[in-house]
């Protein structure tokens, strides 16, 4: 699934087409984490990955593109981990916990990517839907699979659904956190208290 005027990578048909979307994307996250939002443009992307200004534009039409896509990047990176080394818990609400917690941690270990990438998401509109939604899909994934660990058999509608909210609250807290709203010990207990309220088990 791609926007309307983005390459996707699934659009991009030669090993160089994806190693420059690697590129470009790398770029994005290097000057994030030096710099923020604020840091990151398109021009000096550009540069950085050794693409020509325009060339960035067809792969990524603005910012905000680029920035969802890089929080794609790195929640796909995430996932991957957390498939590999599932966390812990004896209760359903424990092991969803603890994702979040791994999750969170992860991302304010490098406050000011997690800033760049968290501004992009709450500016994004109906441009970037296709990657917002890829965003949430792998969210839910890493909820649902916390939830029942051995399998989806038992995954219910309601179960989908249960684990987007928390995705939604989870969101909403590192906004907070990265707005400078809450301490980062106040939103795991946010999150924490929002997890044990819907998964009362």
């Amino acid at each position: 699934m791609s926007s309307a005027n983005s390459l996707a990578v699934e659009d991009l048909g030669s090993a160089a087409q994806r190693d420059r979307r690697k590129r470009i994307l790398d770029a994005t996250i290097a000057l994030a984490s030096q710099g923020g939002f604020d840091a990151v443009q398109m021009r000096g992307v550009a540069e950085q990955a050794d693409v020509a200004l325009g060339t960035l534009y067809r792969y990524f039409p603005s910012k905000i593109h680029l920035l969802v896509s890089a929080l794609q990047r790195e929640f796909e990176r995430t996932e991957s981990i957390m498939r590999e080394r599932p966390s812990d818990g004896d209760t359903v609400a424990e092991r969803v916990i603890n994702t979040l917690k791994r999750t969170t941690r992860g991302m304010q270990s490098d406050p000011q990517l997690t800033e760049a990438l968290t501004r992009a998401f709450m500016f994004a509109d109906a441009s970037v839907a296709a990657e917002i939604h890829q965003v949430g899909m792998l969210l839910t994934s890493m909820l649902t699979r916390a939830m029942y660990p051995e399998g989806h058999d038992r995954l219910t509608e309601e179960d989908v659904a249960i684990a987007r909210v928390i995705g939604d609250v989870w969101l909403s807290a590192l906004v907070g956190w990265v707005t400078g709203r809450s301490t980062a010990a106040e939103t795991g207990q946010q999150i924490e208290v929002a997890v044990r309220l819907l998964l009362r088990d």
